[in-house]
């Protein structure tokens, strides 16, 4: 459920904007990504379909720029980032931002007929980081409580956590993370995380 409804978080961005974005405040921008994208979806026959060279092109320029990715990394290693040389965290950010792109390329197309309720925002002046909550509701479907934990950074608000229906991203990747370096170490994460991107593209 999270590689598919985390999608609805994708938003144009074009260089010109960055100055603009960095002022948004973080509901502000999950609405306008949100209903953006979902828009592009419903105007573009070829996403629909799932053409994956524009499924792609979309994520890594619409997706990308709005996450911390090395954050999400670290907080999906927990105390094992600590370990990690630079080298390997550097490694293991791009494995895990691939990973997730590539997770989310085949869940693009299926959303035009979704809706998002977005709810108040509760921030204190000040504040650095904070949590979204939307509640996107699908035909004849339960709605889905989505929430965005972001931080303000000199880029304008970003998210390093998305917990779909009370499951964490980052912590459903902790376990796993934990059992691989348990026994083959960082460098064998590092491994199993570029087998894995090199393989068929998750379903």
């Amino acid at each position: 459920m999270i590689r598919r409804l985390v999608i609805l978080f994708l938003a144009p961005l074009s260089l010109c904007a960055v100055a603009a974005l960095a002022q948004e405040s973080p509901d502000a921008l999950v609405k306008r990504v949100s209903e953006d994208v979902l828009a592009s979806i419903r105007a573009d026959k070829d996403l629909q379909a799932g053409n994956q060279a524009k499924v792609k092109e979309l994520i890594e320029s619409k997706l990308v720029p709005h996450f911390d990715f090395t954050r999400m990394t670290a907080l999906a290693m927990g105390r094992n980032w600590r370990s990690a040389t630079p080298e390997q965290q550097k490694q293991l950010t791009d494995q895990f931002r691939t990973l997730l792109v590539r997770t989310y390329s085949g869940a693009l197309s299926n959303y035009r007929d979704n809706t998002i309720d977005y709810k108040p925002l509760k921030m204190n002046p000040g504040d650095n980081e904070v949590t979204v909550r939307t509640e996107v509701r699908r035909p004849s479907q339960s709605p889905v409580p989505i929430d965005y934990s972001m931080e303000k950074t000199a880029d304008g608000w970003k998210a390093y956590d998305i917990i779909v229906a009370g499951v964490s991203l980052v912590t459903t990747y902790r376990d796993e993370f934990g059992d691989i370096i348990k026994t083959s170490g960082i460098d064998g994460l590092v491994k199993a995380l570029g087998d894995k991107n090199r393989g068929p593209a998750p379903k």
